[in-house]
């Protein structure tokens, strides 16, 4: 019997309705984020106290109360402050030069023939032993610092800028060619949008690259900074002391990887992964 208008129309229109499951999940996760943080701290605070050895080991209530104490004293202040100095302005520096280059081999075959040998080797290169060299060339002062973090942060930029840009579908080039695009508009319109997950990618890594080569760098020769408090208190074996700037510098490592990560969903809120 062959339907009509009327039995077709008749039936109610039923509604859909698309649950945000991502932002419904984001609360359970950071919980088991701030719970894996929770239930390391209190492995590490039994283990802590539980050591037969405490000269060489302090829990995770001891270097709280140092940071509270070096807090008060404004000597952390201090210190923060000329780390974060080298930290920032090297990290910015090497990751603005390390997108141009990677850039600038994505889409050049010219490019990346003649920069590709020289990235690999400077980047399997140990930068890090090279830190009493760059003080001897810019002095004890922060410039020395500046170098070694940009020595560190710029290759792991170049590396995903450059996997980024060649990891553009091919397909999505040669629509925007179909519809009259030059090489200019495929390039903003196109490649740039599908390097963006790997470019946070590069400063996400980068972070962490950044802050190992200030403390190195401070620990060679400095007169202030993290680094440099953290080799005072190994000296007299001040454990404390010492494990409250590993804490600083962890926490100051979640805090800027949770920023990108926040950055990540805003900017490119169709990549699943973020």
């Amino acid at each position: 019997m062959p339907l009509t208008n009327e039995v077709v129309g008749s039936a109610p229109p039923i509604p859909i309705v698309i649950k945000p499951l991502r932002k419904a999940r984001a609360p359970r996760l950071r919980l088991w984020s701030v719970g894996s943080i929770i239930v390391g701290l209190g492995l590490w605070e039994l283990i802590g106290r539980m050591a037969s050895r405490s000269l060489f080991l302090t829990t995770p209530s001891q270097a709280l109360l140092t940071i509270w104490d070096l807090l008060l004293s404004g000597e952390l202040e201090h210190n923060a402050l000329v780390s974060a100095q080298a930290f920032f302005t090297g990290y910015v520096l090497g990751c603005s030069g390390g997108l141009l280059i990677g850039l600038a081999m994505g889409v050049s075959r010219r490019a990346n023939a003649a920069l590709a040998p020289w990235v690999s080797g400077l980047y399997a290169t140990p930068v890090i032993a090279l830190s009493p060299l760059f003080i001897l060339w810019f002095g004890i002062g922060v410039w020395s610092k500046i170098a070694v973090v940009i020595s560190l942060v710029i290759f792991p930029m170049i590396i995903n800028t450059d996997a980024g840009v060649r990891a553009t579908d091919g397909a999505l080039i040669d629509a925007a060619r179909s519809f009259g695009a030059n090489p200019l508009q495929i390039f903003m319109k196109v490649c740039l949008p599908s390097a963006m997950p790997f470019v946070l990618a590069g400063l996400k890594m980068a972070v962490g690259r950044g802050l190992i080569a200030v403390v190195v760098a401070e620990l060679f020769g400095a007169r202030a900074g993290i680094g440099f408090m953290i080799e005072q208190a190994a000296e007299v074996f001040n454990m404390p002391r010492l494990f409250a700037g590993v804490l600083v510098l962890a926490m100051t490592g979640i805090a800027l990887t949770t920023l990108f990560s926040r950055l990540e969903r805003t900017l490119i809120p169709w990549n699943r992964s973020s």
